[in-house]
């Protein structure tokens, strides 16, 4: 998908997910959203453009860290529910409960039995979420082998993203079969009426993130709000105040002007080294004539 057409699309979208997000708060809805699937499938960027321009106080993104010692001797779905949503709010949950059926599972951090109890449990919890009036939406993003390994390899060499590698992620390569297989098992036990798993083609990230927030909008019966309009008042005369002196507070260095200076500087030194290889060039150009000229009257002589 083209970029330019892309982000036309994507701010018309992300138009309408405010208009969701007013609704929720009129309302009271409570709705959840679950990000699952593959290492570098584009979980996380595409939650950055579902939130973008929504309120952080209504919509909270979740992303809980590994599990503490006390965590694991407690009812595996109990320290997910803390952050389920109150009225008028809306959880996007990056990674969820599904970690015991994905990377719990494949890398042996639970055992067989706390496995298939959660594939008993999940339906049995889900139903009751969405019996309580919970809105709960459940995505897999999809992703080849080939471009997931090529994304890993651009985020080990791009030190501003090489944080989002884990060992964990790298041994997926190694597990890829595995991870099929525990995603088939997991569908076939968790793909459930009430919260159906939909599946994302997000080999194009670009594609994914439009197909993903038009579809998520088609999930939750908003309307559009009508809301009252902000009159900014006039500002009143000043009533005499006059501000303490400036030294007498800390402030903050202007690095920026630092940088524009620096800028300008670099800016005059390309210049000058333009010039000075051009005059360079134009010395070669002279003396490269000069002697073809010589080099011709000697051939007439």
């Amino acid at each position: 998908m083209g970029k330019k057409l892309y982000e036309s699309e994507l701010m018309v979208l992300q138009a309408k997910l405010v208009d969701m997000q007013a609704w929720v708060q009129a309302t009271g809805a409570r709705v959840v959203v679950i990000f699952e699937g593959r290492d570098a499938a584009g979980k996380g960027s595409t939650i950055k453009r579902v939130s973008e321009y929504l309120n952080p106080r209504v919509t909270r993104i979740v992303a809980l860290p590994t599990p503490s010692e006390r965590d694991k001797t407690r009812w595996y779905f109990q320290r997910y529910v803390p952050h389920l949503p109150a009225a008028g709010e809306i959880v996007l949950m990056d990674r969820s409960w599904y970690n015991r059926a994905g990377v719990e599972h494949v890398m042996g951090y639970c055992t067989s039995t706390e496995y298939h109890r959660f594939l008993h449990q999940t339906p049995i919890f889900e139903r009751m979420l969405v019996e309580d009036g919970i809105i709960l939406i459940k995505y897999w993003f999809s992703v080849s082998d080939v471009e997931q390994e090529r994304r890993f390899r651009d985020r080990a060499d791009d030190p501003m993203r090489r944080w989002k590698l884990s060992p964990n992620d790298v041994l997926s390569i190694t597990k890829w079969e595995d991870y099929s297989r525990a995603k088939d098992t997991m569908f076939v036990h968790t793909d459930i009426p009430e919260a159906k798993w939909w599946e994302v083609d997000n080999e194009d990230k670009r594609r994914g993130r439009i197909n993903t927030i038009a579809h998520l909008l088609s999930q939750v019966p908003y309307e559009t709000v009508e809301r009252e309009d902000v009159i900014v008042p006039p500002r009143p005369a000043s009533g005499g105040y006059e501000r303490p002196p400036r030294d007498f507070t800390s402030h903050v260095p202007d690095y920026a002007k630092d940088v524009e200076k620096r800028h300008r500087a670099e800016r005059i030194d390309a210049s000058k080294s333009k010039r000075g290889r051009e005059k360079e060039a134009a010395k070669i150009a002279d003396r490269e004539q000069a002697a073809d000229e010589k080099q011709s009257g000697s051939s007439k002589d």
